[in-house]
C-alpha cells in the first residue's frame, strides 16, 4: 500500500521547520507503511562541495581515513561525507577499494537521504529528522507486499546528483527499462522497480530534459500504475499515471506546496485551513522550482 509525502517551501522563514513538519507527515502515514521508512532533505549545502550519504557500520573513522578535507556527520546507521567537488571520484574510488561494505545511497550538493527498517516514527527519530532544516523534502512509508522487508527496498531512491524519488504503485516494464538504461551508464543497486523509475528520470535529466519534461515523457515510457513524488536540487514535482488508482492529495498556500497519500498527512501544516486543497489530476505534471 505505502504512503508518500512531500513538502516544498516557498517561504524561507519556514526552512528551520522543514524537518519537524516532514516528520509529522511521515508519522501520520505509518499505517500505510509500517515496515520501513525513508526521507530526503534538501539543506543549505556548501558552495563547491559535494555530499555523499552512506549506509553501513563502523562509520566513525571513515572520514579521517579518506583525508583531511573530508567532513563527516554520523546519524545512526548513516554517514554524510562532505568534500570538495573535484574529489568525488577519488572519494568513491577509496570507498570501493577500502570499504566495499558501505553503500552510497545519495549524492549531490544539497541532498541528504536516510532510510531504514522500522516504524516511521522510530526511523525519523533515529536520524533526527525533526531537527533538520531545508527548502524541500520527500518521504515514504513502506508496506512490503512484493518483496522482503529490507533497508535496500526502502524509499527514496536516488540515481542522480541531487535527485530522488518516492513511488506508490507498481511498474510492469521495469525489467525492460533496466536493460535499456544500464548501457547508458545508469547503475542500479537493488531489484526494486522504484529504483528503475528513479534511474529513468536521472537519465532524462542528464540528457537535458527539465524535470517537468522528464515526467511528461514518463507517462508514455513507464508502464503500470504509479504516483511519483520527485525532488531535485531546486525542484519538486508530482505526477500520477493516467488511471490514478492510488490516492493522492495536495495543498498549496503562498508559503508551501504539500503532497500526501491522504489528507490527514497534511492537517498539521501551518495555515492548512486556508490552503487550496485538491486531488492532482491523472497524467498531469505538477512542478515547482525554488527561487535562485
Amino acid at each position: 500500500m505505502c504512503g508518500i509525502v512531500g513538502l516544498f517551501l516557498k517561504d524561507s522563514a519556514l526552512e528551520p521547520q522543514l524537518g519537524s513538519l516532514l516528520a509529522g507527515m511521515l508519522e501520520v502515514m505509518s499505517d500505510r507503511g509500517p515496515d520501513s521508512a525513508g526521507f530526503a532533505v534538501y539543506g543549505a549545502g556548501d558552495p563547491g562541495r559535494i555530499k555523499l550519504t552512506i549506509r553501513g557500520a563502523d562509520l566513525d573513522s571513515v572520514a579521517t581515513a579518506i583525508g583531511s578535507e573530508v567532513g563527516a556527520v554520523v546519524r545512526d546507521s548513516h554517514l554524510v561525507l562532505s568534500f570538495p567537488g573535484d574529489q568525488e571520484q577519488q572519494v568513491r574510488a577509496w570507498l570501493a577499494a577500502e570499504r566495499p561494505d558501505l553503500v552510497v545511497i545519495g549524492a549531490g550538493q544539497r541532498i541528504e537521504l536516510y532510510k531504514e527498517v522500522g516504524r516511521p516514527a522510530d526511523v525519523t527519530s533515529r536520524f533526527g529528522l525533526a531537527g533538520m532544516a531545508g527548502t524541500h523534502g520527500i518521504g515514504h512509508t513502506r508496506m512490503a507486499t512484493e518483496s522482503a522487508v529490507t533497508t535496500d527496498g526502502a524509499h527514496p531512491f536516488s540515481t542522480g546528483a541531487d535527485q530522488c524519488l518516492v513511488h506508490n504503485g507498481s511498474l510492469s516494464n521495469h525489467r525492460s527499462l533496466r536493460r535499456m538504461l544500464e548501457p547508458q551508464g545508469i547503475a542500479f543497486a537493488t531489484d526494486n522497480d522504484s529504483e528503475v523509475a528513479a534511474g529513468y528520470l536521472a537519465w532524462k535529466l542528464r540528457e537535458g530534459s527539465t524535470l517537468a519534461e522528464a515526467l511528461e515523457d514518463s507517462l508514455g515510457d513507464l508502464d503500470g500504475f504509479f504516483t511519483l513524488v520527485v525532488g531535485t536540487e531546486g525542484g519538486f514535482a508530482v505526477v500520477r499515471d493516467p488511471i490514478s488508482c492510488k490516492p493522492a492529495v495536495m495543498a498549496e498556500t503562498d508559503r508551501y506546496v504539500a503532497f500526501g497519500s491522504e489528507y490527514r498527512a497534511l492537517v498539521g501544516l501551518p495555515g492548512i485551513e486556508h490552503a487550496r486543497v485538491f486531488e492532482p489530476e491523472p497524467a498531469r505534471v505538477y512542478a515547482w522550482e525554488r527561487a535562485r
